[in-house]
Order: C-alpha cells, then structure tokens, then sequence
C-alpha cells in the first residue's frame, strides 16, 4: 500500500488516481494526524508520499516517523513547498526523494520515482537493522580507506589470527550495497555485496555472531563466494559507534566448523572495541585537522 499525504483534496486525489491506474493501492489522508492514526493500525505501507506542508505538521515530521519505525520503506516528498525553504538540517539524517510539484509532469516523474524505489526495495535479498538509516549516518562518520589508518587495524587482525588460531580475520564496514575491508590478515578481500556477506547479518545481533559451521547454515549454504574462499567458520563481533549504531564488524574466519567458547567471545569483542576505538580517533584527528600514519 501506499500511503499519499496531501491537506489538498484535489490534489491528493489526482495523486491516488495516477498510483492507482499504474497498479498500486494508494490509500489517501488530509493531516499528521490521520497518517499517524493508520500507520498506528494493522496496515502497513510499502511507500510513504507526502506533502512537505501539513496543517498539523510536516511531511518530514512523517518521514521520520515512519523511518524510526520502518527504515527501509520508501519515503517521497511530493510538495509545491522549493527544497531550499526546508528545514532539512533540523531532522537531522532523516532522508527523504524530492519531487517538486511545480515541475512539468510532476506526477509521472512521481510515477517514475515510486515504482524505482519499490523495485528496489523489492530487490533487497538481506535483512535491515531498524534503525538503517541512523546506522547509515554513523557510519559516514567513520567510513575512511583503509590507508588512512596506518597499521593499527592491521596489528589487530594479525594479532586475532593467532589468538583464535584460525585462518584469517578482517575489519570491514557495511553500507548501505556491500561491505567494504579496511583490514585483512590471511584473506584478501575486495568490497562484497552485502547480500553475500555473513557480516549482513552479524550487524542485526546484539551479541557476537558465529557460525560453527557455514555450510550447515541455510542462509549461506548456497553462497559461492564463501564457498571459494573456503569458509566454513565465521565469528564476528560488531563495531559500534559512540552512540551505539553498528556500522561494521571485526570478524574471524577458518576453513574448517569449530567452535567458540565465551570466553573467545569477550575476547573478539575487545579486539573489535579497539577498532572502534581507532576510527573514532582518526574522525577526531580528522576533525581538528591532523592525522597519524601509526
């Protein structure tokens, strides 16, 4: 369903007619209110359309509502309201597509814009943490190139090797398409899409992750790249910014099922705190405008 947004009848109906002579199901409200009143219900929506101007609020108000409780729903704001008039800086990283009603066939390029998103949101084969887009923001607060860090993480991932006694371990921060490594040690990896990486998932858990044995495991018993990398243990512990938000993870890999005491656990999980710890210190030499090759 679609939920359009607009204290404009006619406008809001001309809107729901051209969703719903392309296929969709638009569901049409006047206010903040009412939005709020279904969202609160038993529906959900698959795409969020929305007039920036609201007698009891604003579209961008909506949007993150809806964010805070469906991150990878689409949102539009469709508005005649000029995107430079939007206080975008006072909600922060909540992100939102732009269609000016005021453009020449502004509803077909809304049209365009819906079924974009939702194709894509369709072709999204992993599953999201709730707060992705939060995630998202903190992690481009840390997302530097591995050069940048010198050889701390690549003391790190060296020293995992041989504490574990497994085969290889890496660093590597997921964004919003794949995983990118700023650090391996035994394997080398270029950026992976995220719907072929174990970490997709280790960033949903609240705990370290493991898999004893990843061929025994659904979710990656047809995944090639694991496969050719030989992989059939995988531990990882996530990196979590200041405020929480896991934007990568320190993980172990070996090519053969082993398992993982809880003291292993704790220990992976210092060794991944320490990378946090690193990259929240190049943001803050970054910031006052030096770096450190050590």
């Amino acid at each position: 369903m679609i939920l359009c947004v607009d204290p404009e009848t006619a406008s809001r109906t001309q809107t729901e007619r051209t969703l719903s002579d392309a296929g969709f199901e638009p569901a049409g409200v006047a206010s903040l209110a009412a939005a709020h009143e279904l969202l609160d219900g038993e529906e959900s929506i698959d795409c969020l359309v929305t007039e920036q101007r609201l007698a009891d609020g604003s579209g961008l108000e909506l949007v993150k509502y809806v964010r805070e409780t469906s991150p990878d729903t689409a949102c539009i704001l469709f508005t005649d309201v000029g995107l430079e008039a939007i206080d975008t800086e006072a909600f922060g990283d909540v992100v939102a597509e732009y269609v000016s009603k005021d453009d020449p066939d502004a509803r077909t390029a809304l049209l365009d814009l819906v079924e974009q998103s939702l194709a894509f949101q369709s072709q999204t084969a992993y599953p999201l943490p709730e707060q992705e887009d939060a995630r998202l923001a903190a992690l481009n607060q840390y997302a530097v190139d591995g050069e940048a860090l010198g050889s701390s993480l690549d003391r790190l991932s060296a020293l995992a090797t041989e504490l574990f006694g497994v085969n290889a371990a890496a660093v590597g921060l997921v964004d919003s398409h794949e995983e990118r490594f700023l650090s391996c040690h035994g394997i080398s990896f270029e950026p992976v899409d995220r719907e072929e990486t174990v970490c997709t998932y280790a960033i949903l858990d609240d705990g370290v992750t493991v898999i004893e044995d990843v061929l025994a495991d659904a979710r990656f018993a047809e995944n090639e790249g694991l496969a050719a990398a030989d992989i059939r243990f995988y531990a990882g512990a996530q990196l979590r910014s200041p405020d929480g938000q896991p934007i990568g993870t320190f993980c172990l890999y070996d090519e053969s099922p082993r398992s993982f005491s809880d003291r292993d656990r704790e220990l992976l999980q210092l060794l991944a705190d320490e990378a946090m710890d690193q990259l929240v210190l190049r943001r803050r030499l970054r910031e006052a405008g030096g770096e450190t090759d050590d």
